[in-house]
């Protein structure tokens, strides 16, 4: 196993941007006057003659994005999640997604974890807005291994992207000798048959403790980490609902709307078994520290093993 990186999946983003910009001259980047806090900064200083900041105006940024996709070019566009996919939904959704033009979105400071930015930032609606939108795929990567690698596919893909990219510095879990990353396919990191636990983004790293932790109760708990919201891995979740005949979903975003729906969605036409819904229980969030609010918000470790708990005792 390799050595725990601990890191903001932002960071690891950057880095990734970098990385793939060193052989690939087509990609090019934009942020709205926040390129310090979304770590596009980084590119900016290796490659300042492909990166533009578009200052604080998001549906601007998204339209010369779209010009330049339509150019040849690969941009990403990059800013606080509220921004990116609040304000500039009309320009992503008539500009880049009705053409299918290849723009990559980038929310970053998603979810509760954006601390005491406050309610105003704390974007808990992005994956319901993106999801929404056609031909617009949503990946949220949980570890620094995981967010270079989604980086890497994103751009290599071809279409509109969004991916949610977070504030709080977490541990990795991932081993990058071993880790294989495919868009649109979820990933088992423990297997268990009492319940099914499906995670995504920040959280998946609770939830792994928490299973871990049951583990030793003789608590046999399931662990699918989803990091490609759309188009989600049906296959994975029905085979999870058949075999363990109940669903726990866990994400750091309404739970209207966001993986909790996403997974739903699947079960009720395929397989239709009890989900239960750990995530922001529709309301707004306020200032705070970083997991002072996850706990909160009861979206940590011992959250969670006492949901599987009670799931699991019913």
């Amino acid at each position: 196993m390799a050595e725990t990186v601990l890191k903001a999946t932002r960071e690891s983003f950057g880095e990734a941007l970098c990385e793939l910009a060193e052989t690939n001259r087509d990609i090019v980047v934009f942020d709205a006057d926040l390129a310090a806090a979304t770590k596009t900064g980084v590119f900016q200083k290796a490659f300042p003659e492909r990166f533009f900041d578009c200052g604080i105006a998001e549906g601007n940024m998204i339209g010369v994005a779209a010009g330049m996709a339509a150019a040849g070019k690969i941009p990403v566009a990059a800013s606080f999640a509220m921004f990116a996919t609040g304000r500039a939904f009309e320009q992503i959704r008539n500009s880049v997604a009705y053409p299918e033009l290849n723009v990559k979105i980038a929310g970053s400071h998603a979810g509760i974890s954006t601390g005491e930015d406050g309610a105003t930032h704390q974007c808990i609606e992005d994956i319901a807005i993106m999801r929404a939108i056609p031909n617009m795929m949503v990946l949220n990567p949980a570890d620094h291994w995981e967010m270079k690698a989604a980086t890497k596919a994103a751009l290599e893909y071809n279409g509109p992207v969004y991916i949610r990219l977070g504030r709080l510095a977490i541990p990795s879990f991932n081993d990058p000798d071993t880790y294989e990353f495919e868009l649109g396919k979820g990933i088992t990191l423990h297997e268990g048959d009492d319940v099914a636990v499906i995670a995504t983004g920040l959280v998946v790293n609770e939830a792994l403790k928490a299973v871990k932790e049951l583990e030793a109760e003789g608590i046999h708990a399931r662990l699918i980490n989803i990091h490609t919201i759309k188009p989600i891995d049906r296959e994975i979740i029905i085979k999870a609902a058949q075999e363990t005949g109940r669903i726990i979903t866990v994400e750091e975003h309404n739970v209207i709307g966001g993986l909790a729906d996403a997974v739903s969605e699947v079960v009720t036409a395929e397989c239709p078994v009890k989900i239960t819904r750990i995530g922001v229980q529709d309301c707004f969030g306020f200032s705070g520290p970083a997991w002072e609010l996850l706990d909160k918000f009861k979206l940590t470790q011992p959250h969670i093993a006492a949901v599987i708990r009670e799931v699991v005792g019913k």
